[in-house]
């Protein structure tokens, strides 16, 4: 039987030489059409140069590829003055294609970090996360896991993706939970339904991927932007022909803001993410220099009341037209 822990609000992710801002890598191994290995490995020295600290990937991006990057960027790096977090759970198929299937046994939790490990050629991870929530096994198993690989210091700390608040109440009874990582921003407002208020009063630090929906909210983007091979958003309901054109239209508001408060679009989605509350991280991904120092900068930009709540009115939810996965995926997210 797992006993229950006392919760400590000093988590891996609120020391003070972690910025708030991090980098998420899936983007450079796919999924936004082609990737450029070479590039990804220069993207990442310079967000180190930057002031960039956290590196978020996941056993299932690229297949393994995103891993096996940040490995081999990790040689030439001091590893101590770095966070990195990785995820497993999405499992691929006998024939090593991704599936949707989930798996949170103890047996797959152990072969999924040894492989990450041995991907990312590192003898710690510093946060792991349950990617998606097993339904067919307890939490506690799942959980029990985690805590044995953190006593044996193979991982630092424990994190959930895009469960239920039920479940995330169920976890911190059982362990502290460092982090929780959902899709946050203006288009995606859903945590603000119980999960960030029991991250705040539970010391876990909220991590919010997506902070520009996908791209959304950067005013870069149209339909010949994602019109290209292997870019996954062509089968996401937002950016269906009909539903990206309406929903590029709500930019107007982030436009006017963006010129009096001179940043752009991105910087000012970004911002409204951090002023949500001082224990929400954000990690949004490029694959170019430019952005990648436009968004560090976004954590200096400041946003009154006035400011904030304009912005929630104008995205509010019955502004949005389609939801931010195809169905099969919205069935595996919220467990």
């Amino acid at each position: 039987m797992i006993m229950k822990v006392n919760i400590n609000n000093q988590t891996l992710l609120s020391q003070s030489w972690i910025p708030r801002i991090g980098l998420g890598c899936m983007g450079m191994s796919g999924c936004y059409g082609q990737s450029d290995r070479t590039q990804g490995l220069k993207i990442l020295d310079k967000a180190v140069e930057l002031g960039y600290r956290h590196f978020d990937t996941a056993d299932m991006y690229g297949m393994g590829e995103n891993e096996k990057l940040i490995g081999d960027f990790l040689k030439n790096q001091n590893r101590k003055k770095l966070f990195i977090a990785t995820k497993f759970g999405i499992k691929p198929d006998t024939q090593g294609r991704l599936t949707r299937f989930i798996d949170g046994s103890r047996a797959y939790v152990k072969e999924a970090l040894e492989k990450s490990l041995e991907r990312l050629k590192l003898d710690y991870i510093d946060l792991y996360y349950v990617h998606r929530r097993d339904p067919s096994i307890p939490i506690e198993e799942t959980l029990g896991t985690l805590i044995e690989l953190k006593q044996q210091g193979l991982i630092r700390g424990i994190g959930l993706c895009e469960v239920s608040l039920q479940t995330y109440k169920q976890a911190v009874n059982i362990h502290p939970i460092d982090a929780l990582q959902s899709e946050y921003s203006l288009l995606s407002k859903e945590p603000e339904n119980g999960i960030l208020q029991a991250c705040k009063e539970n010391g876990s630090t909220f991590v919010a991927y997506s902070p520009m929906s996908r791209g959304l909210l950067t005013g870069c983007l149209d339909a010949n932007s994602i019109d290209k091979v292997g870019d996954v958003r062509k089968s996401f309901p937002r950016f269906s022909p009909e539903n990206l054109h309406h929903n590029l239209g709500l930019l107007s508001a982030l436009e006017e803001l963006a010129k009096s408060k001179q940043c752009h679009l991105a910087q000012l989605a970004l911002a409204w993410v951090l002023h949500q509350g001082e224990h929400i991280h954000i990690i949004p991904g490029t694959r170019r220099e430019k952005y990648l120092v436009d968004n560090f900068s976004s954590m200096h930009i400041e946003l009154n009341h006035h400011e904030l709540e304009t912005l929630r009115t104008h995205f509010s939810k019955n502004q949005i037209i389609g939801t931010r996965y195809p169905e099969a995926a919205m069935s595996s997210i919220n467990g």
